[in-house]
């Protein structure tokens, strides 16, 4: 009997931004792994069996869900948002080529999903509306000063920027190093967006200025998104502000 593995992204958390064919990969699977949280976030139905595992397991828990769909089972791996963003498409593939000769042969599908950078920008206006890079400010698998390279590269070739992993208990101190870092390039006035848990009930969005944004309004689940020289805010009667980035730059 061949097993195959579906990756599938959740998206944010809101059910509106499961897409269809993530739902009929988590319907289809005899079995689902994945964080505990995110596994919460997928529906529960009869027959499935689901094995959560906590945080920083990622390669066990890709390992697992390789092995239970080489035994011949069709398996999901939930992730949130999109699943090749900083989350568990790259982790399979990478068991994959150090695993066994067996786990190359099985039907591997990446599901897409919405992204957390995506859902944040279209709260708030479109500033990735021109060139922009994500990051992730997690030190875990890469050295900080690497991080520190790419976030003076990225300010200075004027991209908008979308810091994942922003802070944690383990290193609160990241998010304030990354924000100091970038006003060494870019205006005290850059549109800075702070958005928290998009598409939950505990949803939190903020318009600041990266000279006035304050680290200790993130955590874990915030996506960060730092604006660009040509990045602008459009005040409105009554409504939030618009935030975008023009489609056109100046030379």
């Amino acid at each position: 009997m061949s097993g195959r593995l579906a990756v599938v992204g959740l998206g944010p958390g809101d059910v509106r931004w499961l897409t269809p064919q993530a739902d009929a990969a988590l319907a289809a699977a005899d079995a689902l792994f994945g964080y505990g949280p995110y596994l919460d976030r997928a529906p529960v139905r009869n027959g499935q069996r689901r094995h959560p595992s906590d945080n920083r397991q990622e390669a066990p828990r890709a390992r697992a869900a390789l092995e239970t769909a080489a035994a011949g089972s069709n398996v999901a791996l939930v992730s949130g948002g999109d699943p090749g963003v900083f989350a568990m498409a790259a982790t399979v593939c990478e068991q994959i080529e150090s695993g066994p000769a067996a786990w190359r042969g099985l039907d591997v599908e990446i599901v897409p999903g919405v992204t957390a950078m995506l859902a944040v920008a279209a709260r708030v206006g479109a500033p990735l509306g021109h060139d922009f890079c994500a990051l992730s400010l997690s030190d875990n698998l890469k050295p900080w000063p690497v991080i520190e390279r790419r976030l003076d590269a990225a300010a200075q070739a004027g991209f908008v920027i979308a810091l994942y992993n922003p802070i944690s208990q383990a290193r609160p101190w990241q998010l304030t190093a990354a924000l100091e870092r970038l006003r060494r390039y870019l205006p005290a006035t850059t549109p800075t967006v702070f958005g928290r848990a998009v598409g939950r009930a505990d949803e939190t969005v903020a318009v600041t200025t990266l000279q006035a944004a304050d680290p200790a309004g993130a955590d874990m689940a915030t996506l960060v998104i730092v604006g660009s020289a040509e990045t602008r805010l459009v005040p409105r009667l009554g409504h939030a502000p618009l935030v975008y980035t023009p489609r056109s730059a100046s030379a």
